[in-house]
């Protein structure tokens, strides 16, 4: 469907339609609610493909003014850029990766500039220990930063510094540039001090209310969609356990990387996202597979053979690979041109059994 369809179909949708998509945060800005809106509405396109890190850095090169490894493979840009904030929380000017902050604003925004959606994960440090995200060895880590805790006064400053981040994300206009941001994901796991063996189902619902509520009516932050990703679950009752409600979550997600000597991704993943698509139903929220891939991807036809068949009929919004770092060789999850994979990905990239969408495609998401 081209961009003017879709914009007409948008808007007899709404005349339409009973209830207008609304995100958790009653004043968002209006290129914020309509993102929100066209999440719901990309669905019965296509799935948007996403890719960590794209313009930044790929397999072998690093700070490239207009490469990308997706790019190289089918011609086009990714449909969702993926960003890092790790680090930004310490008041460091260069990422958990070693970007520094000021690239990652500028490359966002130019992003947002031709059209295509970006999507924010945070690893901070654990604000107990002081090591990175990774360090799970305590249980009491959440509760030391909500309120009362002992590292309170010390979590509003790192969401102060997120929040400054944030509001400096501008368009040439001045326009402030909405962002799918994705805290404390992967919760339903223990490899985070946030996760499931750290603390209390409980105590991660303090803390993602608090997060939410702090940067949106303390901070005055409005351009933000809010996205819940837990990492590999049980059942519904397994994915909703740390749910913080519906009125503080905009986007519902899964991170499911494909590791075979761990899970069957064709089984597991079918099961996964069709338990998503269901709770998306009954939640009236839009659903993506917010990180997957198989690092190194030795199986050449993985991108026909085991991820396509899992997002098809699902009703993603999107799928983001993790991304290719430039400096460990193994250490890859999207395509880069002269890898094995290559015509497989670009096979997934053209084909229309489950359309599957890039920047060039998209329709206008902001209007």
């Amino acid at each position: 469907m081209n961009k003017l369809l879709f914009i007409v179909f948008a808007a007899f949708s709404a005349a339409c339609s009973d209830t207008t998509p609304l995100p958790a945060d009653p004043q968002a800005t209006p290129e914020t609610r309509a993102l929100y809106r066209n999440l719901f509405r990309i669905a019965d396109e296509g799935v948007m493909f996403g890719h960590q890190d794209d313009a930044l850095y790929g397999h072998d090169w690093k700070y490239e003014e207009g490469r990308s490894d997706v790019r190289e493979c089918c011609g086009d840009y990714p449909a969702v850029f993926g960003w890092e904030l790790g680090g930004l929380e310490t008041g460091a000017d260069r990422s958990i990766d070693d970007v520094p902050f000021a690239e990652i604003t500028r490359l966002l925004c130019a992003a947002y500039g031709r059209g295509a959606v970006n999507t924010v994960s945070w690893h901070p440090q654990n604000p107990e220990s002081g090591a990175s995200a990774w360090d799970g060895k305590t249980s009491t880590a959440v509760s030391s930063i909500l309120p009362g805790g002992a590292n309170h006064a010390q979590f509003r400053l790192w969401l102060d510094r997120l929040a400054g981040f944030f509001v400096g994300l501008k368009s040439a206009d001045g326009t402030c540039v909405p962002v799918l941001f994705r805290p404390f994901h992967e919760h339903t796991g223990s490899g985070f001090w946030w996760g499931e063996a750290q603390c209390t189902p409980d105590e991660y619902k303090a803390l993602w209310r608090f997060t939410v509520e702090y940067l949106r009516d303390v901070k005055g932050v409005h351009n933000l969609l809010y996205v819940y990703s837990p990492d590999l679950y049980r059942d519904a009752e397994h994915y909703t356990e740390r749910y913080p409600g519906d009125e503080w979550v905009d986007v519902l997600g899964l991170d499911a990387y494909h590791r075979p000597q761990d899970w069957d991704f064709l089984s597991g993943g079918e099961r996964m996202l069709s338990t998503l698509q269901r709770l998306g139903h009954e939640h009236g929220k839009p659903t993506s597979f917010t990180e997957t891939g198989l690092e190194g991807i030795p199986d050449t036809a993985w991108w026909t053979r085991r991820l396509l068949p899992v997002i098809r009929g699902k009703g993603l919004s999107y799928v983001l690979v993790w991304r290719n770092a430039h400096d460990r060789p193994t250490h890859f999850f999207g395509p880069w041109h002269g890898h094995a994979s290559e015509p497989d990905f670009r096979k997934f990239a053209a084909n229309r059994e489950q359309p599957v969408l890039f920047e060039s495609q998209l329709p206008d998401m902001y209007h």
